[in-house]
């Protein structure tokens, strides 16, 4: 198979043919026949004017403790060259941020920005002083703190493992002092606040919390994936308490034959169904970057192409590609 058709299958496809243990993607500057400029059947400004001002605001990339596609540096060079506005990086163990200051010095036009999140390599519990450093470090490039993912109870008990959990709630089903804490950190320093992989219930309680304290960019992390999954209902209590909500594509690209072989593939209407909620208090992330999986860029091109095939007006798309996530990393117009 030549190299673009392979590329084109691989983004068709949501990255069937692109399995665990091939090696990583090189960055798209330095591919000769890259998915970005070579597109037998779309012109490469066709491409490009999909993406311009395009936030995505999770992506997963190396250096980190499991393997990636690509690293961050050049992936924020891809993006940058695709017509990206900004990208958020997010690492399950390490602090991000801290980076993002380096890579600003390589990309001093473009908005990169980094993340924090709380799971046992900062310690058994919620850990408050790592969100106050993370807030005070150099840049201030730090835009989102996540409650845990990996150590969270609640895919642990779902999971029936025996690992030590992080708690977001007490026995009595109140916010741990800890979380509160946190939650004023990024109402002070007026970043997100994001659920992470709590349960749905738990993001309720959660976002009621957020809203007494004043946080103002609280998120219901990824409301449309695996058994995070909220119903309409929740996702609009939620709202109503002052989430905003972010919906991942990743769910429309994994699966069977995919570096993520055992989670379900979703149709592209179901993901619009999430998407046609409420788009001025929701925002489309890829959540992409993991190997075997598409480039992010190729995931976020298939996104939007699901959404105008869908009939989502392009003001809601911007809204919910752009503006808002834009908004969220505390970009203004």
């Amino acid at each position: 198979m030549e190299r673009r058709r392979f590329f084109k299958v691989a983004a068709m496809g949501g990255g069937s043919i692109m399995v665990s243990g091939l090696a990583p993607v090189e960055s798209l500057a330095n591919l000769s026949n890259s998915t970005l400029d070579n597109q037998p059947d779309e012109a490469p400004t066709q491409r490009t004017s999909l993406l311009k001002g395009v936030c995505d605001i999770h992506i997963h990339a190396s250096p980190d403790s499991k393997p990636r596609l690509i690293d961050e540096l050049s992936f924020a060079r891809d993006a940058h060259k695709a017509g990206y506005r900004s990208i958020m990086y997010k690492s399950n163990d390490f602090s991000c941020h801290d980076r993002v200051y380096l890579i600003r010095q390589e990309l001093p036009d473009f908005e990169v920005f980094g993340s924090l999140v709380m799971n046992r390599v900062h310690g058994d519990k919620v850990n408050v002083r790592a969100a106050e450093k993370a807030v005070e470090t150099t840049g201030n490039y730090c835009r989102c703190i996540w409650m845990p993912t990996g150590d969270a109870q609640y895919p642990l008990k779902r999971a029936n493992s025996k690992e030590k959990a992080i708690p977001v709630l007490g026995s009595d089903g109140k916010v741990l002092p800890e979380v509160v804490r946190v939650m004023e950190v990024c109402g002070e320093a007026d970043i997100m606040f994001a659920t992470g992989h709590s349960s749905p219930e738990e993001a309720l309680v959660l976002a009621r919390k957020a809203h007494e304290v004043g946080v103002k960019k609280f998120v219901v992390t990824h409301a449309n994936s695996g058994i995070w999954t909220m119903t309409k209902d929740q996702i609009n209590r939620s709202i109503d308490l002052g989430a905003f909500i972010e919906y991942c594509y990743i769910t429309n690209l994994w699966g069977p034959g995919t570096g993520l072989p055992d989670f379900t593939r979703v149709s592209d209407e179901e993901f619009l169904s999430f998407a046609r909620i409420n788009p001025q208090r929701s925002f489309i992330t890829s959540d992409l970057g993991q190997v075997g999986m598409p480039h992010p860029i190729d995931g976020m091109n298939t996104c939007i192409r699901a959404l105008q095939t869908g009939g989502v007006p392009e003001k809601d798309i911007d809204l919910l590609l752009r503006r808002n996530p834009a908004m969220l990393v505390g970009l203004t117009d």
